[in-house]
Protein backbone atom coordinates (compact mmCIF):
# COMPACT_ATOMS: atom_id res chain seq x y z
CA UNK A 1 0.00 0.00 0.00
CA UNK A 2 1.53 3.34 -0.96
CA UNK A 3 1.81 6.22 1.45
CA UNK A 4 -0.48 9.27 0.99
CA UNK A 5 0.23 11.22 -2.17
CA UNK A 6 0.21 14.74 -0.71
CA UNK A 7 3.43 16.53 0.27
CA UNK A 8 1.95 18.72 3.00
CA UNK A 9 -1.58 19.35 4.20
CA UNK A 10 -0.64 23.04 4.41
CA UNK A 11 0.10 23.09 0.69
CA UNK A 12 3.24 24.08 -1.14
CA UNK A 13 3.85 27.03 -3.43
CA UNK A 14 4.30 26.33 -7.14
CA UNK A 15 7.97 26.11 -8.09
CA UNK A 16 7.46 28.90 -10.63
CA UNK A 17 6.48 31.24 -7.77
CA UNK A 18 9.61 30.57 -5.70
CA UNK A 19 12.31 33.21 -5.26
CA UNK A 20 15.25 32.72 -7.64
CA UNK A 21 17.63 31.51 -4.92
CA UNK A 22 15.25 28.69 -4.00
CA UNK A 23 14.81 27.74 -7.67
CA UNK A 24 18.59 27.32 -7.80
CA UNK A 25 18.49 25.08 -4.70
CA UNK A 26 15.68 23.03 -6.29
CA UNK A 27 17.78 22.58 -9.45
CA UNK A 28 20.81 21.47 -7.39
CA UNK A 29 18.68 18.98 -5.46
CA UNK A 30 17.26 17.55 -8.67
CA UNK A 31 20.74 17.31 -10.16
CA UNK A 32 22.35 15.71 -7.10
CA UNK A 33 19.50 13.65 -5.64
CA UNK A 34 17.01 13.35 -8.45
CA UNK A 35 14.32 15.02 -6.36
CA UNK A 36 13.67 17.96 -4.04
CA UNK A 37 13.19 16.87 -0.41
CA UNK A 38 9.59 17.42 0.63
CA UNK A 39 10.78 19.23 3.73
CA UNK A 40 12.14 21.99 1.47
CA UNK A 41 8.90 22.10 -0.50
CA UNK A 42 6.83 22.31 2.68
CA UNK A 43 8.97 24.96 4.37
CA UNK A 44 9.07 27.04 1.16
CA UNK A 45 5.62 28.28 2.20
CA UNK A 46 7.69 30.84 4.13
CA UNK A 47 10.88 31.30 2.01
CA UNK A 48 12.92 33.20 4.59
CA UNK A 49 12.15 30.63 7.26
CA UNK A 50 13.23 27.88 4.86
CA UNK A 51 16.52 29.72 4.31
CA UNK A 52 16.95 30.09 8.07
CA UNK A 53 16.11 26.41 8.63
CA UNK A 54 18.60 25.28 5.99
CA UNK A 55 21.32 27.45 7.53
CA UNK A 56 20.57 26.14 11.02
CA UNK A 57 20.36 22.53 9.79
CA UNK A 58 23.70 22.80 7.98
CA UNK A 59 25.38 24.38 10.99
CA UNK A 60 24.11 21.77 13.46
CA UNK A 61 24.30 18.68 11.26
CA UNK A 62 27.31 19.36 9.03
CA UNK A 63 29.68 21.73 10.83
CA UNK A 64 32.79 20.73 12.77
CA UNK A 65 31.93 18.59 15.78
CA UNK A 66 33.25 15.58 17.64
CA UNK A 67 29.92 13.99 16.71
CA UNK A 68 30.11 12.28 13.35
CA UNK A 69 27.48 12.79 10.68
CA UNK A 70 26.24 9.26 11.40
CA UNK A 71 26.00 9.95 15.14
CA UNK A 72 23.99 13.10 14.49
CA UNK A 73 21.67 11.18 12.16
CA UNK A 74 21.26 8.48 14.82
CA UNK A 75 20.21 11.15 17.31
CA UNK A 76 17.74 12.48 14.72
CA UNK A 77 16.15 9.05 14.39
CA UNK A 78 15.87 8.48 18.15
CA UNK A 79 14.30 11.92 18.68
CA UNK A 80 11.94 11.32 15.76
CA UNK A 81 11.04 7.92 17.18
CA UNK A 82 10.16 9.44 20.54
CA UNK A 83 8.00 12.01 18.73
CA UNK A 84 6.61 9.45 16.25
CA UNK A 85 7.47 11.72 13.32
CA UNK A 86 6.87 9.74 10.15
CA UNK A 87 8.73 12.12 7.81
CA UNK A 88 11.92 12.28 9.87
CA UNK A 89 11.92 8.58 10.75
CA UNK A 90 11.81 7.68 7.07
CA UNK A 91 14.22 10.33 5.79
CA UNK A 92 16.80 10.14 8.59
CA UNK A 93 16.42 6.38 8.87
CA UNK A 94 17.52 6.30 5.22
CA UNK A 95 20.51 8.49 6.11
CA UNK A 96 21.48 6.13 8.94
CA UNK A 97 21.30 3.13 6.59
CA UNK A 98 23.39 4.93 3.98
CA UNK A 99 26.04 6.28 6.36
CA UNK A 100 26.35 3.12 8.45
CA UNK A 101 26.05 0.55 5.69
CA UNK A 102 23.76 -1.31 8.10
CA UNK A 103 20.20 -1.80 6.80
CA UNK A 104 18.96 -2.89 10.24
CA UNK A 105 20.37 -0.06 12.36
CA UNK A 106 17.86 2.57 11.23
CA UNK A 107 14.92 0.31 12.08
CA UNK A 108 16.34 -0.59 15.48
CA UNK A 109 16.80 3.08 16.31
CA UNK A 110 13.34 3.93 15.00
CA UNK A 111 11.55 1.24 16.98
CA UNK A 112 13.65 0.92 20.14
CA UNK A 113 17.21 2.21 20.22
CA UNK A 114 17.91 0.08 23.28
CA UNK A 115 17.93 -3.13 21.20
CA UNK A 116 20.83 -1.90 19.06
CA UNK A 117 24.29 -3.20 19.98
CA UNK A 118 25.96 0.16 20.54
CA UNK A 119 29.19 1.32 22.10
CA UNK A 120 28.68 2.83 25.60
CA UNK A 121 29.34 6.36 24.27
CA UNK A 122 26.58 6.16 21.67
CA UNK A 123 24.21 4.39 24.06
CA UNK A 124 24.62 7.26 26.57
CA UNK A 125 24.11 9.87 23.84
CA UNK A 126 20.92 8.23 22.58
CA UNK A 127 19.54 7.67 26.07
CA UNK A 128 20.14 11.36 26.81
CA UNK A 129 18.52 12.41 23.51
CA UNK A 130 15.47 10.28 24.26
CA UNK A 131 15.09 11.69 27.77
CA UNK A 132 15.67 15.29 26.64
CA UNK A 133 12.92 14.82 24.06
CA UNK A 134 10.26 13.13 26.20
CA UNK A 135 10.94 14.50 29.68
CA UNK A 136 13.16 17.58 29.37
CA UNK A 137 12.22 18.90 32.81
CA UNK A 138 13.68 15.73 34.32
CA UNK A 139 17.18 16.18 32.87
CA UNK A 140 19.56 16.66 35.81
CA UNK A 141 23.30 16.87 36.41
CA UNK A 142 23.51 13.08 36.66
CA UNK A 143 22.43 12.89 33.01
CA UNK A 144 25.24 15.23 31.96
CA UNK A 145 27.64 13.29 34.21
CA UNK A 146 26.69 10.07 32.39
CA UNK A 147 27.74 11.72 29.14
CA UNK A 148 30.98 12.99 30.65
CA UNK A 149 31.69 9.47 31.97
CA UNK A 150 31.82 8.20 28.37
CA UNK A 151 34.15 10.99 27.26
CA UNK A 152 31.89 13.83 26.16
CA UNK A 153 33.02 17.38 26.85
CA UNK A 154 30.72 20.30 27.60
CA UNK A 155 30.99 21.29 23.93
CA UNK A 156 29.98 17.76 22.88
CA UNK A 157 26.96 17.83 25.19
CA UNK A 158 26.04 21.20 23.70
CA UNK A 159 26.21 19.64 20.20
CA UNK A 160 24.02 16.70 21.27
CA UNK A 161 21.47 19.09 22.77
CA UNK A 162 21.39 21.18 19.60
CA UNK A 163 20.72 18.13 17.43
CA UNK A 164 17.94 17.09 19.82
CA UNK A 165 16.48 20.60 19.73
CA UNK A 166 16.67 20.82 15.94
CA UNK A 167 14.77 17.59 15.50
CA UNK A 168 12.16 18.41 18.09
CA UNK A 169 11.48 21.57 16.03
CA UNK A 170 11.62 19.71 12.72
CA UNK A 171 9.39 16.88 13.99
CA UNK A 172 6.74 19.28 15.17
CA UNK A 173 6.70 21.13 11.84
CA UNK A 174 6.49 17.84 9.93
CA UNK A 175 3.68 16.54 12.13
CA UNK A 176 1.75 19.83 12.11
CA UNK A 177 1.84 19.98 8.31
CA UNK A 178 1.32 16.21 7.83
CA UNK A 179 4.49 16.23 5.73
CA UNK A 180 5.00 13.04 3.73
CA UNK A 181 8.52 11.79 2.99
CA UNK A 182 9.79 11.44 -0.55
CA UNK A 183 9.20 7.88 -1.77
CA UNK A 184 12.93 7.59 -2.61
CA UNK A 185 13.83 7.50 1.07
CA UNK A 186 12.08 4.15 1.51
CA UNK A 187 14.48 2.38 -0.84
CA UNK A 188 17.71 4.18 0.07
CA UNK A 189 20.53 1.81 1.11
CA UNK A 190 18.36 -1.31 1.19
Amino acid sequence: MPQPSHISKLGIPPEADLPDDLKIIWAKCNEKLGYVPNVFKTLSLKPQRLRDFMQMFNEIMLSESSLSKLEREMIAVVVSSANRCYYCLVSHGAAVRKLSGDPQLGEMLALNHRVADLEPRMRAILDFAHKLTLTPAEVIEADRDALRAVGLTSEDIFDVAQVVGLFNLSNRMAIASDMIPNAEYHTTAR
